[in-house]
């Protein structure tokens, strides 16, 4: 989606802060150009839980 510290990534950047309050924990260096906001689509998943599987397929 951009750059995180580019301009027209402002607003997704804040978003992301208020969202996710864990993101300035130190591990991340939001001043590297090529740190950036990246946009997965899933489209399935496996979450195992106390011995049993469930298959998700996400629309």
């Amino acid at each position: 989606m951009g750059g995180f510290r580019k301009e027209e990534s402002h607003q997704m950047t804040e978003s992301l802060r208020c969202a996710l309050k864990w993101i300035d924990n130190g591990h991340t260096n939001f001043h590297d150009e090529n740190t950036i906001i990246l946009c997965l689509k899933r489209t399935d998943g496996l979450l195992l839980s106390h011995g049993t599987r469930f298959e998700i397929e996400f629309e």
